[in-house]
Formats: structure tokens, C-alpha cells, sequence
């Protein structure tokens, strides 16, 4: 989702309390704090020797330890005016990808991107994902798009587990 995208809907359901689901059936809980947004450039150069670019906007949730049994989640309308505080002191990249960076004591840390969104009553809830690594040069370095795995032998040179 584009960070546009995200701002867009926030204002359009201001009305609403804000969920994010970070995994199938898990909440950031209620006591969650908007800590910190990034806006970040990505400068790459890949495996094939490819270079590209793109920018993200990477919003950080905290759960705060002193609000632990919180049941009011934030409202849109509340991380909007976080968001528009933050747009005044650094402009947004509105076609930028948006993405959650986001951990608990059991999830690791990640950056999250949105997979879907839904409105369930009173609640905007986006459902956010991880993506897997990937080689962007396949082509260029001769890697097949999928890779066959005899489970007898599968981690036997050549046999392209590696």
C-alpha cells in the first residue's frame, strides 16, 4: 500500500479505532504508541549487478509497558494528526510504499507491509505481512524460478538446495 493510500484512508474513517494485525489473529495490543516514521531511500545494487531504487515509509509501533491492559486502541482520526505533525517537519513521499516496523516479546523484529485492510464495525484494521527474500536477478545469473528438491538427496552437490 502506498503511504497516499494509507493517509487517504485514515482520513476517510477518522471515526474509527485503529487495529493492525501483524500475524493471522494477532493484535498489536491496545496500548500501542506511534513512535517513530521513517522516510527512507533505498539505494541498491543486486546480485546481477542491477542497480535500482525506491523510497518507503517505514511507521513504528511500540507497545508501552505502563499502559499493559489498555482496551481503547487509538483512533484514525489521533494517528492522523501524529502523521500531519510529522509531515510538517519532514514531507511525505506519497507514492512511497508504507510499511509497520513493529516487535513483542514473542514476534521478532520486522517491518510489516499491508496485505489487506478491512472496516469491521468501529475498526479500521490492516492486516500487515512479511515478504520473503528474493533474487531479483534470476534471470541474469541463471537461477530457475523454481527450484525441484529430491528429498533423498537434498543437500547433495548439485542438487540445487543451495
Amino acid at each position: 500500500m502506498k503511504t497516499e493510500a494509507f493517509l487517504s484512508l485514515l482520513s476517510n474513517h477518522q471515526d474509527k479505532a485503529l487495529l493492525f494485525e501483524y500475524a493471522p489473529n494477532l493484535l498489536v495490543a491496545a496500548n500501542y504508541h506511534i513512535t517513530e516514521v521513517k522516510h527512507i531511500t533505498i539505494d541498491s545494487v543486486d546480485c546481477g549487478a542491477q542497480e535500482d531504487h525506491w523510497k518507503e515509509t517505514i511507521i513504528q509501533l511500540w507497545e508501552s509497558p505502563s499502559e499493559l491492559g489498555k482496551t481503547e486502541y487509538m483512533s484514525a482520526f489521533k494517528a492522523l494528526g501524529i502523521l500531519n505533525k510529522v509531515a510538517k517537519v519532514k514531507p511525505y513521499t506519497l507514492n512511497a510504499e508504507v510499511k509497520f516496523e513493529y516487535s513483542n516479546a514473542t514476534f521478532h523484529l520486522s517491518q510489516l507491509f499491508v496485505k489487506s485492510f478491512e472496516i469491521k464495525h468501529k475498526h479500521l484494521i490492516f492486516k500487515l505481512s512479511t515478504n520473503k527474500t528474493d533474487c531479483k536477478a534470476k534471470g541474469i545469473c541463471g537461477v530457475p524460478e523454481e527450484v525441484e528438491v529430491n528429498k533423498e538427496n537434498a543437500c547433495t552437490p548439485g542438487s540445487g538446495c543451495c
